[in-house]
């Protein structure tokens, strides 16, 4: 009788916190239909919605003990099914098979590769020899050449080039970030490049309802160049327009090894700021008029008024996940200073996070959404801490210096483990980065993009922009002075697939949870530590290609060729957490190095082949080109075939035996992965 008093009165206690385990609920439901090794038939998803309206009908009848955890179970379910159904909506063709041929399509989006090279993404598009119905909706092409970025590709320009697709590719390694997934949701259906000139005809006008948008948005940013060149035009047109071409690779580096990166990404921090500064001036401004000072809510009209900046801000940006993410949160905040809430709390949050969830299931999985709201839900669960607590941040002169300290501390704290397992670096200088940057974006930066705007129609846009650039300018300095330093950037392995759900599920047990049982987050969060520390890299690695491979060492991983796969080699390098580059891991390499007790052979090449001879049963050789004549001695070959079958694959020693794992195997049977089995056909 003891325990159950105390469950019913931990349950009521939880009910002010309720609404904060909804989208934690249908998280759980949309992670497990993404874990799934095969897509859900359609049964499953009936039974799966059948399911929910019986356990809300359930819960309704439970009461306040049992509903919530009833409920929390409906949740689960209806989360699994809003993904299977986002997933099926999105869909469109995927091209199964390499194409090189004419390539023509309108121009709906421009960014540069990694390459630094121009990209463009293509809707309409036609291709040779190709029915409609398998025509992907959109390609997306790189340019190389000789030639720099062209500006005279525009938005809505329909072009004609030579080129190669092919279907998006699968990870780098098995489990590791799938790019299929990532493109099925983005409607994109194959990814390639071009060495030939385009052939332009006039823009188009009709169709696309984003093309006007796109156009001014490429126009603002060409604007703002004109004014302030070099990079740090390109960092005010990336938190302007969100367009990041003009920003180059050495100053993104820097960015990215002092923790300063996510400046760039239009986020909750650039949507908050410009809504601080335009409620901000709209309150002061409706103050100077005494009649409605005392005759109308000031304090609503503002936040309206700022709701409205945000949705301008939103469509300015371009309107991607992650600025989307923000305009939310914003608009919830706001709303609840329309309606005399309380703008910043963990109802507002988890609200944030449901409309996200619902929208776009998909957004779970990347780190946009992850570190967002992991940052917003400590700082509003710390501040409210603070608050409760009565703890004063000092004196009134000294307050907003003390919350800014505590801000980045805390956003810096909660974002940070997710950050290392998604990119496998941590600034170990980004609290002192941001301490002296961030501000600056806040009274400076932020305030001046605002006024530009408003008097851009004056012409006089260029003063408001020389004060952006001056604050900018100071931001991309300190970047570089903090990358300078020995040691700025740490490397960690990658984690294990239970890390980041565990500890994700730990911290907010202990945030959202009432009582003693909140603790019960702190086992989560050693357990996800202690898989982490355990986490086992493979002892070797194969490219889907067989233009790479990678075998672990004493000295880290040795990688077969000091150039060529560079992105392959980046990423398998990051996720083993070694700081090396491809050549340094290359002069690792060895002709044959042991793998447990066979021997690894990589013959890149027909010269390779023809040299080598024949293998022996205890060789594993891998080819990049199909050998001819086959190889013969009985050793394990992985060659492009069946590479091709297999996508890149990992080799693990098990108790002195060599054991494999494709990236086939661990992606499954899903409807990202279709393409391949109409290639097989």
């Amino acid at each position: 009788m003891g325990l159950l008093s105390y469950g019913t009165q931990t349950m009521r206690a939880q009910r002010g916190h309720l609404i904060g385990w909804v989208p934690v609920c249908l998280a759980v439901g949309i992670g497990a239909y993404f874990t799934q090794r095969v897509e859900p038939s359609t049964s499953v998803l009936l039974w799966g919605a059948g399911g929910a309206a019986l356990l809300v009908a359930l819960a309704v009848w439970a009461g306040e003990v049992a509903g919530p955890a009833i409920l929390g179970a409906a949740l689960v379910l209806i989360g699994f099914d809003l993904a299977a159904w986002r997933a099926h909506a999105v869909g469109g063709p995927v091209l199964a098979w390499r194409y090189y041929g004419p390539i023509a399509g309108r121009v709906v989006a421009l960014d540069r590769s990694q390459s630094d090279a121009q990209r463009l993404t293509l809707d309409q598009v036609v291709l040779e020899r190709i029915s409609t119905t398998r025509t992907p909706l959109h390609v997306r092409v790189s340019l190389h050449g000789d030639r720099a970025f062209d500006a005279t590709i525009t938005p809505g320009l329909r072009v004609m080039t030579t080129g190669h697709l092919s279907p998006p590719s699968g990870p780098v390694e098995p489990g590791g970030f799938d790019f299929q997934r990532h493109a099925w949701f983005a409607r994109l259906g194959a990814v390639g490049y071009s060495r030939t000139p385009l052939l332009a005809a006039s823009p188009a006008t009709e169709g696309h309802r984003g093309l006007a948008v796109f156009r001014l948005r490429m126009a603002a940013s060409a604007h703002i160049q004109a004014v302030l060149p070099g990079d740090i035009g390109g960092f005010a047109t990336a938190i302007t327009t969100g367009d990041r071409s003009a920003i180059s690779q050495d100053a993104l580096r820097d960015l990215r090894a002092s923790n300063l990166a996510h400046l760039l990404a239009i986020s909750g921090l650039h949507m908050g700021l410009l809504s601080a500064v335009v409620f901000g001036a709209l309150r002061a401004m409706l103050a100077l008029v005494p009649w409605v000072a005392l005759r109308w809510p000031t304090r609503s009209m503002a936040a309206a008024g700022a709701v409205i900046a945000a949705s301008g801000y939103l469509l300015l940006s371009g309107g991607n996940v992650a600025t989307e993410r923000a305009f939310i949160m914003v608009a919830v905040a706001l709303g609840a200073l329309i309606i005399g809430r309380r703008a910043l709390t963990l109802r507002a949050v988890a609200i944030a996070a449901t409309i996200v969830l619902v929208l776009r299931p998909e957004a779970l999985m990347g780190p946009g959404f992850q570190m967002s709201f992991a940052a917003t839900t400590g700082l509003v669960a710390v501040f409210g801490w603070l608050r409760s607590a009565k703890i004063s941040l000092g004196p009134r002169w000294l307050a907003p210096a003390v919350a800014t300290v505590i801000s980045s501390a805390v956003a810096g704290a909660f974002t940070a483990p997710i950050g290392a397992a998604h990119f496998n670096t941590v600034a170990q200088y980004g609290l002192v980065a941001n301490l002296l940057s961030v501000p600056l974006m806040g009274v400076l930066v932020m305030p001046a993009a605002v006024m530009g705007l408003v008097v851009a129609p004056l012409g006089l846009e260029w003063a408001p922009l020389w004060i952006m650039g001056a604050g900018l300018r100071w931001i991309l300095g300190v970047a570089q002075m903090i990358a300078g330093i020995d040691g700025a950037q740490g490397h960690v392995p990658a984690p294990g697939p239970w890390v980041l759900p565990l500890l994700s599920l730990g911290f907010l047990w202990l945030l959202l949870w009432q009582g003693r049982m909140r603790f019960a987050g702190l086992a989560a969060i050693l357990a996800a530590a202690v898989l982490w520390y355990g986490a086992n890299r493979p002892a070797a690695l194969i490219s889907d290609t067989g233009s790479l491979v990678g075998v672990m060492t004493p000295s880290g991983r040795a990688l077969s060729k000091p150039k060529s796969a560079g992105f392959v080699a980046l990423n398998w390098l990051e996720n083993d957490g070694d700081g090396a580059d491809q050549a340094q891991a290359a002069a690792r390499w060895r002709a044959r190095l042991k793998l447990g007790g066979a021997e690894v052979i990589h013959l890149s090449g027909k010269r390779a082949r023809t040299a080598f001879g024949d293998c022996q049963a205890s060789q594993i050789v891998v080819l990049s080109v199909m050998a001819d004549p086959p190889l013969r001695g009985g050793c394990k070959i992985f060659d492009p075939e069946r590479l091709r079958a297999t996508g890149s694959v990992a080799l693990k020693i098990n108790k002195g035996q060599v054991t494999m794992q494709t990236a086939r195997q661990k992606a499954g049977a899903r409807l990202w992965t279709a393409w391949r089995s109409k290639e097989e056909k």
